[in-house]
């Protein structure tokens, strides 16, 4: 049965068709581009993003957006709180909440976040006088963070925070800002209600709900209207706002991607153009970079946040790759990405998602996405070999060494399985024709294929069905065979449950959990050393893997078969 992968823009067939790919610097690109091979051909390639998304919204017809804002209890309360403190102060302060919980409640989705602006007073001016009213009141007053402004981290302004019954709030005055040339750093001034709605990102992030007037406010006239139509615009045009501020350009690709909104296309011309691309790379932090890629990985959409970036042509202005790796990048390597995340994404929809933490679907995504990557390496300042996929994860995104580790043992661990799925998809003892390489050890065909199972688990551990469903993409298979539909016959849904049962059944899943019999002490016992070493280390991991080919045997009888193991080795060393 050929798998279903419910999307017509990824249809198996006998065929693999590229759209234009994307040019790289020469220094990057192979001369004699080479494509590797696939677990899987296409028939149609289009990028899931991009032009997919779009022609998906535009059937899909109008988004369902609320006609007013339905308020919590809670969210009640802390209004009503708020505009108590006004009419005992005699101020005149507009409230307003910004940004995205305006935008999220007409959407009718949760919220949690609720940013506060106010016309004509600091926010920490303000969260004073929440606590004065308290005191007033005769109520426990609140402590107030104040966060100061910090460019690097796209805080623009002083922010103060405080807890109002058990909600953190955070409180800004509206602002306005210019921007010098060179530098992302806004210089800013109070400014009014329209003002800081026509500087905002995206006109769906620009809606204010005024709390003062129960009501939405639309300075930019397009929010509401964008926000039905699901368009991903900016307040003023879109190059002078990316120029601005580079990192705009990723959040546009999250929301985007989040809502499978559809991009202007003024939007998508600024994104791609040179000049905003150079600013994306020379003016913001590739930490920052980073957060915004993590977001899109972790996010409701990935693939269709990649395929944007990919379409866009700010694929390898995001994943900045070092100089020289080996071997070359191929022309339509970036495609080629997109196209192993897109199958992954469907392939998982197909596996009981039980079976997966949390976490894992986050690292899953980003080892799809670099799979083309896994044999790619470049020579460091000490020339060693680092992979690719390491560089990008440290370098261009700055993100978690574990990440970095965990990714490029997922991929090394595919070629394992790779080696191992004809043998555990099969479950029979004829099949295994690995050695062991090691005299020392002398087992059964079927247990000789739990060792090396074993083994590999131990390495991966919780990641091994990660590692698992990863390396089906990529298990060659017959080029012709093919069902009647033209559809390729094997199902990697079937081959990752089959392998998966076999492991279940040999008993390996937890494996690594697994406590050795013999200690060090015990070895050094054996084999009559006072102290550890090499020999010592070696006679770990032999225990280890007779442990694992002799499951259910005792601390006793593995002594015994070490001592008759040193007999005889001593026996023909001798001789």
């Amino acid at each position: 049965m050929a798998i279903n992968l419910n999307s017509s823009r990824f249809l198996l067939s006998p065929v693999l068709k590229f759209p234009p790919p994307l040019l790289l610097p020469p220094k990057f690109i192979s001369s004699r581009p080479k494509i590797p091979r696939l677990g899987f051909r296409f028939r149609r390639f289009s990028c899931y993003g991009a032009a997919g998304v779009e022609r998906s919204r535009l059937m899909e017809g109008p988004v369902t957006v609320k006609e007013k804002i339905d308020l919590t209890e809670k969210e009640e309360k802390i209004f009503k709180r708020l505009l108590d403190v006004l009419k005992h102060f005699e101020l005149e302060t507009q409230l307003r909440v910004a940004g995205g919980w305006v935008r999220d409640k007409l959407l009718d989705k949760d919220c949690y976040d609720i940013d506060i602006a106010l016309d004509n007073m600091l926010g920490r001016e303000f969260c004073d006088k929440v606590n004065e009213y308290l005191q007033c009141a005769g109520e426990e007053q609140q402590g107030v963070a104040v966060i100061q402004s910090n460019p690097d981290q796209s805080k623009h302004l002083e922010t103060a925070r405080m807890r109002i019954y058990d909600t953190w709030i955070d409180f800004v005055n509206l602002r306005s800002e210019t921007y010098v040339e060179n530098s992302r750093i806004p210089t800013m001034k109070f400014g009014t209600a329209m003002e800081d709605a026509f500087r905002r990102d995206l006109t769906i992030n620009s809606l204010f709900y005024n709390i003062n007037t129960n009501s939405v406010e639309d300075f930019t006239r397009r929010g509401l209207r964008d926000l039905k139509n699901g368009y991903i615009a900016t307040p003023l045009p879109p190059k002078s706002t990316f120029l601005d501020d580079p990192l705009r350009v990723l959040r546009a690709i999250r929301f985007g991607a989040r809502f499978a909104f559809e991009l202007d296309e003024e939007l998508k011309k600024a994104a791609s153009d040179e000049e905003v691309k150079t600013a994306l790379a020379d003016k913001i932090s590739r930490e920052r970079i980073g957060h915004e890629v993590d977001l899109m990985i972790s996010g409701n959409h990935p693939v269709k946040a990649m395929a944007y970036i990919c379409d866009l042509q700010l694929f390898f202005t995001v994943f900045i790759l070092p100089d020289n790796p080996q071997p070359e990048v191929f022309e339509g390597c970036d495609r080629l990405c997109v196209t192993y995340m897109e199958a992954a994404w469907n392939l998982l929809r197909l596996i009981d998602p039980s079976k997966f933490r949390m976490s894992s679907d986050r690292l899953y995504f980003y080892g799809t996405l670099f799979l083309p990557l896994r044999n790619m390496v470049y020579i460091d300042r000490k020339s060693k070999k680092i992979p690719v996929t390491s560089y990008i994860f440290k370098n261009s995104l700055k993100l978690k060494n574990s990440d970095a580790e965990m990714v490029v043992s997922l991929h090394a661990a595919c070629e394992r399985f790779i080696s191992l799925i004809p043998l555990l998809e099969a479950n029979r003892d004829s099949e295994v024709k690995f050695e062991l390489e090691d005299e020392y050890l002398d087992i059964s065909p079927i247990s000789r294929m739990r060792v090396l199972a074993g083994l590999l688990l131990r390495q991966i551990k919780d990641f091994w069905r990660v590692s698992l469903l990863m390396s089906t993409l990529i298990y060659p298979t017959d080029d012709h065979s093919y069902d009647s539909n033209g559809h390729l016959a094997p199902d990697h849904r079937e081959i990752f449950l089959k392998v998966e049962s076999t492991i279940t059944e040999l008993g390996l899943d937890k494996v690594w959990e697994l406590k050795p019999l013999l200690d060090g002490k015990a070895i050094m016992g054996v084999l009559q050393l006072k102290t550890g070493g090499p020999l010592v280390k070696e006679w770990q991991d032999r225990v280890v893997k007779w442990q694992l080919a002799h499951p259910e045997s005792t601390a006793e009888e593995c002594l015994d078969w070490m001592r008759e193991s040193q007999a005889k080795r001593t026996k023909l060393d001798c001789s």
